[in-house]
Protein backbone atom coordinates (compact mmCIF):
# COMPACT_ATOMS: atom_id res chain seq x y z
CA UNK A 1 0.00 0.00 0.00
CA UNK A 2 1.59 2.97 -1.24
CA UNK A 3 2.45 5.82 2.07
CA UNK A 4 0.91 9.43 1.71
CA UNK A 5 3.83 11.56 2.30
CA UNK A 6 2.12 14.73 1.88
CA UNK A 7 0.07 13.96 5.34
CA UNK A 8 1.44 14.44 8.72
CA UNK A 9 0.51 11.64 11.00
CA UNK A 10 -0.59 12.60 14.30
CA UNK A 11 0.08 10.96 17.36
CA UNK A 12 -1.57 7.62 18.12
CA UNK A 13 -2.69 9.11 21.64
CA UNK A 14 -3.26 12.89 22.23
CA UNK A 15 -4.36 15.51 25.19
CA UNK A 16 -6.93 18.19 25.15
CA UNK A 17 -5.26 21.72 24.49
CA UNK A 18 -6.60 23.03 27.71
CA UNK A 19 -4.51 20.80 30.17
CA UNK A 20 -1.67 22.66 28.70
CA UNK A 21 -2.61 26.47 28.82
CA UNK A 22 -1.70 28.82 31.49
CA UNK A 23 -3.38 29.51 34.57
CA UNK A 24 -5.05 33.04 34.90
CA UNK A 25 -2.46 35.07 37.26
CA UNK A 26 -4.08 35.51 41.02
CA UNK A 27 -4.90 39.14 41.98
CA UNK A 28 -2.37 41.11 43.12
CA UNK A 29 -3.08 41.67 46.97
CA UNK A 30 -1.97 45.33 48.78
CA UNK A 31 -1.09 43.39 51.68
CA UNK A 32 1.51 41.22 52.59
CA UNK A 33 4.30 39.76 50.75
CA UNK A 34 4.78 40.02 46.86
CA UNK A 35 4.65 36.67 44.91
CA UNK A 36 8.49 36.72 44.26
CA UNK A 37 9.21 36.90 48.38
CA UNK A 38 10.31 40.50 47.77
CA UNK A 39 8.89 42.81 50.08
CA UNK A 40 6.51 46.11 49.73
CA UNK A 41 7.51 49.44 50.60
CA UNK A 42 11.58 49.09 50.27
CA UNK A 43 13.81 49.38 47.23
CA UNK A 44 13.62 45.52 46.78
CA UNK A 45 14.65 44.95 42.75
CA UNK A 46 14.98 41.67 40.97
CA UNK A 47 18.62 40.25 40.62
CA UNK A 48 20.17 41.41 36.87
CA UNK A 49 22.29 39.76 34.53
CA UNK A 50 23.77 41.89 31.27
CA UNK A 51 26.03 40.89 28.89
CA UNK A 52 27.71 43.06 26.10
CA UNK A 53 28.93 42.49 22.79
CA UNK A 54 26.53 39.23 21.60
CA UNK A 55 25.95 40.41 18.10
CA UNK A 56 29.02 40.29 15.79
CA UNK A 57 27.01 42.45 13.33
CA UNK A 58 25.74 45.29 15.30
CA UNK A 59 28.04 48.04 15.94
CA UNK A 60 27.29 47.55 19.80
CA UNK A 61 24.54 45.48 21.47
CA UNK A 62 23.55 44.27 24.92
CA UNK A 63 21.33 41.81 26.92
CA UNK A 64 20.00 41.49 30.02
CA UNK A 65 17.39 39.64 32.23
CA UNK A 66 15.89 41.29 35.25
CA UNK A 67 13.98 38.02 37.09
CA UNK A 68 11.62 36.69 34.35
CA UNK A 69 11.98 39.88 32.12
CA UNK A 70 14.72 39.71 28.99
CA UNK A 71 15.36 41.64 26.07
CA UNK A 72 18.17 42.21 23.20
CA UNK A 73 19.25 45.80 22.11
CA UNK A 74 21.63 46.30 19.00
CA UNK A 75 22.81 49.64 18.08
CA UNK A 76 23.88 50.66 14.83
CA UNK A 77 25.64 53.58 13.62
CA UNK A 78 26.60 55.89 13.41
CA UNK A 79 26.22 56.27 9.57
CA UNK A 80 25.02 59.28 6.99
CA UNK A 81 21.60 59.93 7.28
CA UNK A 82 19.33 58.86 4.51
CA UNK A 83 17.52 61.87 4.03
CA UNK A 84 18.76 64.87 2.13
CA UNK A 85 17.16 67.41 3.56
CA UNK A 86 19.22 66.56 6.66
CA UNK A 87 22.70 66.67 5.22
CA UNK A 88 23.55 69.92 6.52
CA UNK A 89 22.34 69.17 9.88
CA UNK A 90 25.10 70.06 12.73
CA UNK A 91 23.81 67.09 15.09
CA UNK A 92 23.40 64.06 15.04
CA UNK A 93 20.15 62.08 15.11
CA UNK A 94 18.76 59.55 17.41
CA UNK A 95 16.25 56.46 15.92
CA UNK A 96 14.74 54.54 18.05
CA UNK A 97 12.50 50.96 17.65
CA UNK A 98 10.99 49.04 20.98
CA UNK A 99 9.28 45.77 19.80
CA UNK A 100 7.86 43.19 21.34
CA UNK A 101 8.51 39.41 20.39
CA UNK A 102 5.34 37.30 19.60
CA UNK A 103 6.03 35.02 22.25
CA UNK A 104 7.26 37.75 24.92
CA UNK A 105 3.30 38.38 26.68
CA UNK A 106 1.37 36.40 28.30
CA UNK A 107 -1.22 37.51 26.61
CA UNK A 108 -1.60 37.30 22.94
CA UNK A 109 -2.94 40.76 22.16
CA UNK A 110 -0.87 42.76 24.64
CA UNK A 111 2.16 42.37 21.53
CA UNK A 112 0.29 43.25 18.96
CA UNK A 113 2.21 46.12 17.13
CA UNK A 114 0.35 49.61 17.49
CA UNK A 115 0.24 52.76 19.06
CA UNK A 116 1.92 50.72 22.10
CA UNK A 117 5.03 50.31 20.52
CA UNK A 118 5.19 53.64 18.94
CA UNK A 119 4.48 54.85 22.51
CA UNK A 120 7.69 53.26 24.41
CA UNK A 121 10.11 53.82 21.19
CA UNK A 122 9.51 57.62 21.86
CA UNK A 123 9.59 57.04 25.79
CA UNK A 124 13.13 55.29 25.26
CA UNK A 125 14.11 57.79 22.54
CA UNK A 126 13.70 60.86 24.93
CA UNK A 127 15.32 59.29 28.16
CA UNK A 128 18.42 57.96 25.94
CA UNK A 129 19.24 61.75 24.22
CA UNK A 130 20.05 63.89 26.96
CA UNK A 131 22.90 61.38 27.32
CA UNK A 132 24.37 61.48 23.45
CA UNK A 133 27.13 63.81 22.90
CA UNK A 134 24.78 63.99 19.35
CA UNK A 135 27.24 67.19 18.15
CA UNK A 136 30.08 65.22 17.37
CA UNK A 137 28.27 63.58 14.97
CA UNK A 138 26.87 66.01 12.50
CA UNK A 139 24.88 65.03 9.04
CA UNK A 140 24.66 61.17 11.06
CA UNK A 141 21.79 59.03 12.44
CA UNK A 142 22.38 56.69 15.34
CA UNK A 143 19.65 53.87 15.56
CA UNK A 144 18.89 51.49 18.63
CA UNK A 145 16.66 48.12 18.15
CA UNK A 146 15.32 47.05 21.25
CA UNK A 147 13.17 43.80 21.54
CA UNK A 148 11.94 42.51 24.23
CA UNK A 149 11.87 38.67 24.82
CA UNK A 150 9.96 37.80 27.90
CA UNK A 151 8.37 40.76 29.57
CA UNK A 152 7.66 40.08 33.03
CA UNK A 153 6.92 43.78 34.22
CA UNK A 154 9.26 46.96 34.06
CA UNK A 155 10.04 46.74 30.51
CA UNK A 156 10.10 50.17 29.57
CA UNK A 157 13.17 50.65 32.52
CA UNK A 158 14.94 48.03 31.42
CA UNK A 159 14.79 48.65 28.23
CA UNK A 160 16.35 52.20 28.97
CA UNK A 161 19.09 50.75 30.45
CA UNK A 162 19.99 47.82 28.21
CA UNK A 163 19.97 50.43 25.08
CA UNK A 164 22.61 52.68 27.19
CA UNK A 165 24.09 49.84 27.49
CA UNK A 166 24.68 48.92 24.16
CA UNK A 167 25.37 52.62 23.45
CA UNK A 168 28.33 52.11 25.40
CA UNK A 169 29.43 49.33 24.15
CA UNK A 170 29.18 50.78 20.37
CA UNK A 171 31.91 53.36 21.38
CA UNK A 172 29.19 56.28 21.27
CA UNK A 173 30.53 59.01 23.31
CA UNK A 174 28.06 59.80 26.08
CA UNK A 175 27.79 62.40 28.74
CA UNK A 176 26.81 59.50 31.34
CA UNK A 177 24.88 56.09 31.88
CA UNK A 178 20.81 56.09 31.87
CA UNK A 179 19.46 53.98 34.23
CA UNK A 180 15.95 53.11 34.50
CA UNK A 181 13.86 51.59 37.36
CA UNK A 182 9.87 51.87 37.64
CA UNK A 183 7.34 51.48 40.94
CA UNK A 184 3.78 50.80 41.09
CA UNK A 185 1.85 52.35 43.86
CA UNK A 186 -1.21 50.53 45.45
CA UNK A 187 -2.75 52.90 47.79
CA UNK A 188 -0.77 53.21 50.99
CA UNK A 189 2.12 50.90 49.22
CA UNK A 190 4.23 50.85 46.55
CA UNK A 191 6.24 47.60 45.09
CA UNK A 192 9.87 48.59 43.09
CA UNK A 193 10.69 46.72 39.54
CA UNK A 194 7.29 45.28 39.22
CA UNK A 195 6.36 41.99 37.61
CA UNK A 196 3.75 41.79 34.91
CA UNK A 197 0.94 40.75 37.32
CA UNK A 198 1.87 43.47 39.76
CA UNK A 199 1.55 46.22 36.71
CA UNK A 200 -1.82 44.82 35.87
CA UNK A 201 -3.17 44.64 39.11
CA UNK A 202 -2.25 48.65 40.20
CA UNK A 203 -3.64 49.38 36.55
CA UNK A 204 -6.95 47.04 36.80
CA UNK A 205 -8.12 48.63 40.25
CA UNK A 206 -9.42 52.27 40.37
CA UNK A 207 -9.16 55.65 42.40
CA UNK A 208 -6.59 58.38 43.44
CA UNK A 209 -3.12 57.43 44.30
CA UNK A 210 -2.88 54.19 42.04
CA UNK A 211 -0.10 54.23 39.32
CA UNK A 212 2.59 53.65 37.68
CA UNK A 213 6.06 55.61 37.18
CA UNK A 214 9.22 54.98 35.25
CA UNK A 215 12.21 56.95 35.32
CA UNK A 216 15.36 57.27 33.54
CA UNK A 217 18.63 58.60 35.46
CA UNK A 218 21.86 59.95 34.88
CA UNK A 219 23.38 58.45 37.97
CA UNK A 220 27.04 60.25 37.44
CA UNK A 221 25.33 63.49 36.92
CA UNK A 222 22.97 62.88 39.33
CA UNK A 223 19.84 63.80 36.70
CA UNK A 224 16.70 62.81 35.52
CA UNK A 225 16.31 62.27 32.00
CA UNK A 226 12.57 61.10 31.64
CA UNK A 227 9.41 60.50 33.29
CA UNK A 228 7.12 58.81 32.16
CA UNK A 229 3.55 57.89 34.66
CA UNK A 230 -0.34 56.39 34.66
CA UNK A 231 -2.54 56.53 36.85
CA UNK A 232 -3.80 59.18 39.48
CA UNK A 233 -0.49 60.09 42.16
CA UNK A 234 -0.24 62.93 44.12
CA UNK A 235 2.38 65.25 43.84
CA UNK A 236 4.16 64.55 47.13
CA UNK A 237 3.40 60.52 46.11
CA UNK A 238 4.82 61.40 42.59
CA UNK A 239 8.05 62.97 44.11
CA UNK A 240 8.63 59.83 46.42
CA UNK A 241 8.14 57.53 43.52
CA UNK A 242 10.52 59.66 42.10
CA UNK A 243 13.38 59.28 44.28
CA UNK A 244 12.41 55.72 45.21
CA UNK A 245 13.70 54.87 41.88
CA UNK A 246 16.52 56.46 41.69
CA UNK A 247 17.56 54.60 44.75
CA UNK A 248 16.71 51.81 42.85
CA UNK A 249 18.83 52.48 39.40
CA UNK A 250 21.56 53.14 42.11
CA UNK A 251 20.99 49.57 42.98
CA UNK A 252 21.64 47.89 39.63
CA UNK A 253 24.54 50.61 38.82
CA UNK A 254 27.50 48.44 40.10
CA UNK A 255 26.33 45.37 37.90
CA UNK A 256 25.70 47.72 34.54
CA UNK A 257 29.88 48.86 35.12
CA UNK A 258 30.98 45.87 35.82
CA UNK A 259 29.32 44.36 32.84
CA UNK A 260 30.96 47.43 30.70
CA UNK A 261 34.40 46.96 31.99
CA UNK A 262 33.70 43.34 31.55
CA UNK A 263 33.43 44.11 28.06
CA UNK A 264 35.93 46.68 27.10
CA UNK A 265 38.79 44.22 29.11
CA UNK A 266 37.42 41.79 26.16
CA UNK A 267 37.57 43.91 23.15
CA UNK A 268 40.85 45.19 24.27
CA UNK A 269 43.93 44.13 21.78
CA UNK A 270 46.62 42.08 24.09
CA UNK A 271 49.56 43.69 25.76
CA UNK A 272 52.92 43.11 23.38
CA UNK A 273 55.86 41.48 24.62
CA UNK A 274 59.25 43.33 24.60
Amino acid sequence: MPVDTKRVRGPDVSQSPSLFASKPAAAVSSLGPRADGRQRDQVDVRPVFVRCGLVSQAKGSAYMEAGDTKLMCCVYGPRETERKDETDMKCGRLTTDMRFAPFSCPERGSWIQGSQDKDFSLMLQESLQPALCLHKYPRSQIEVNVMVLENSGSVLAHAVTCASLALADAGIEMYDLVLGCAICQDGPSFVVDPTYAEENGCSSVGGGNRGRLTTAFLPSLNQVSGLQSDGEMTEETLSAGVRTCIEGCYKIYPVIQQALAKAVRKAAPPPSES
